[in-house]
């Protein structure tokens, strides 16, 4: 958001304070409670809005920058995901298909809220690119949303920007994944592919995480859940 490089220096700014943010006190959630781990993401979002912010500050003219975040934090069999804006949190399982697992912070959203347009006018609608949260509003707090995700055995989740759901609809979406889900690699270059073939040229991020069964003795993190592979493509 904002022009120019000003979105990638915003994202940056935000994903460097993330990683802080969890590096430093992430281990801490493994004894922490539901409302303790909500309040955790929302601080640590809060924080990245406020580097945003400083960074404006000494920068004048970078004034407008902006980002939308979403995050993913796998822990003993539950994904806790926290946003901010039209970044999603997909979760794609073999045996059910793709579901969206986040709520667009947008204004065709609020549309659909309050019925005044149907689900499948969205993607084409004129305002779709309106968001009504962000990271960098110098006129209002972020205000993050987190919600908590039972893992079941082949679940991968993708985690990406408007810059591939707001050109591939989630059926291009879905029928990519079935045909590549079993190679992650391959699977997020085929998701970039279908964004650049149609339309997207920029700000395309692109993160898959497969857990594997609780059983399984391959790449083990933590206690219960575990992470198969971890690719991102900006």
């Amino acid at each position: 958001m904002g022009g120019a490089n000003a979105g990638e220096i915003a994202s940056n700014l935000a994903i460097q304070s993330i990683k802080d943010s969890l590096g430093k006190d992430g281990y801490e959630m493994h004894n922490m409670t539901k409302e303790s781990i909500y309040s955790f993401l929302k601080k640590s979002i809060v924080k990245a809005n406020q580097a945003i912010l400083e960074y404006v500050t000494h920068s004048p003219d970078s004034i407008g920058l902006g980002t939308t975040i979403v995050l993913a934090w796998i822990l003993n069999g539950y994904v806790y995901i926290a946003w901010c804006g039209d970044s999603r949190c997909y979760c794609f399982n073999p045996n059910s298909g793709l579901r969206l697992l986040t709520k667009d912070h947008s204004l065709v959203q609020e549309l659909i809220d309050k019925g005044e347009i149907k689900c499948e006018e969205a993607f084409n609608h004129p305002d779709n690119n309106i968001i009504t949260r962000c990271l960098g509003d110098v006129d209002a707090d972020p205000e993050p949303e987190i919600l908590t995700y039972k893992i079941c055995e082949g679940d991968i989740f993708l985690l990406c920007s408007d810059g591939l759901c707001g050109y591939c609809k989630d059926s291009l979406i879905e029928k990519t994944m079935y045909r590549n889900y079993k190679n992650m690699e391959l699977c997020q270059k085929a998701l970039l592919k279908n964004a650049l073939d149609t339309g997207g040229q920029d700000n395309i991020s692109i993160v898959l995480c497969a857990t594997l069964p609780l059983n399984s003795t391959k790449c083990r993190v933590g206690l219960k859940g575990k992470i198969k592979k971890f690719l991102a493509k900006l």
